[in-house]
């Protein structure tokens, strides 16, 4: 059947609620309104208020009280309502979330799933667009996911439903009704740690994950147009990120574009780059370029769509490195 990606993880919710009475919903109108984007619609009224629970406006509780839940046997999955928000539960994460298992040399693990919807281009107000990968995937301990099509989104979650360890899912909003496409009914799991050869190619590789996916494919149709062969390889899973993958890839071309939506500076393209100088530096044809949101506060309303690499950035990017010798 055809979904949105916002459909399939909550067709993901619904049967790992029925597969797992230890997994609870809970956060900020995730039970009577289904969620502010709509994502948990129907599971209040199938599943009923101790299975999927409205919380009060506090983000630090939530995710307290997740992790609590966690490390006494449950499987809790907790939203943050918007990404900026996510910033008041911080602390939880840092200091509690991914040093559990740790501290407690193994006799605690927290297998809970943070769901964030995160990421711009909806128009939204300031805190609701936020590029906070790059602050969960610093953190030892977390698994940090970030989907790019519908049928990803419902089997990293299942996956990410499964780990033993916590994750921190993070749901690109710009995608959640973007376009719909063929989901599989059934239950079916994505391996966690594993990225995916969107497209392949041989002439350059464009690397990058969640929202920023759809577009570079788009670009990287056009490119193809005019001669230019390019690769793309979509991270999936940003910590634990799939260095062979993208090592393989770089070494099969000779030239990396990285493309995301956060910002320039300490942004996730800049590690990636650092891997690839380590890894696939005697491959290289020319220098890795990075095409990402500008060093500045994302404009509202209005100028939010110039902060956003699009397309013209990329295939701007992609000719320069190619032009490269």
């Amino acid at each position: 059947m055809k979904l949105t990606m916002a459909q399939a993880i909550n067709a993901c919710l619904d049967q790992e609620l029925a597969r797992d009475r230890k997994i609870i919903l809970l956060g900020e109108d995730v039970g009577v309104d289904g969620g502010v984007f709509r994502v948990t619609e129907g599971l209040y009224a199938k599943y009923g208020k101790e299975r999927v629970m409205d919380t009060p406006l506090a983000e630090s509780a939530i995710v307290g009280t997740s992790i609590g839940m966690a490390a006494m046997g449950l499987r809790p999955v907790p939203e943050i309502q918007f990404d900026g928000f996510s910033f008041m539960a911080y602390h939880q994460v840092l200091c509690h979330m991914a040093r559990m298992r740790n501290r407690t040399r193994g006799r605690f693990t927290l297998p809970l799933v943070l769901r964030i919807p995160y990421g711009g281009g909806i128009k939204a107000l300031e805190h609701h667009g936020e590029g906070i990968e790059s602050l969960y995937i610093h953190l030892p301990g977390i698994v940090v996911v970030a989907p790019s099509t519908p049928y990803e989104a419902k089997g990293l979650l299942a996956s990410a439903l499964e780990s033993k360890d916590p994750v921190v899912f993070l749901e690109p909003k710009k995608l959640y009704r973007a376009y719909k496409e063929e989901v599989p009914e059934e239950r079916y799991t994505i391996p966690l740690g594993k990225a995916r050869i969107a497209k392949e190619g041989k002439d350059i590789s464009m690397i990058t994950y969640g929202a920023q996916t759809p577009m570079v494919m788009e670009a990287a149709a056009e490119l193809e147009q005019e001669g230019i062969n390019p690769e793309v390889v979509d991270l999936r899973t940003l910590n634990p990120c799939d260095w062979d993958t993208v090592t393989e890839s770089v070494r099969k071309t000779g030239r990396a574009v990285v493309v995301h939506e956060a910002v320039k500076t300490l942004g996730f393209a800049s590690e990636i780059i650092a891997r690839i100088n380590e890894k696939a530096f005697y491959h290289l044809q020319a220098a890795p370029k990075r095409v990402t949101g500008w060093d500045t506060i994302i404009p509202l309303l209005a100028g939010e769509d110039y902060f956003f690499p699009d397309k013209s950035r990329v295939k701007a990017a992609v000719k320069e490195t190619m032009a490269e010798k």
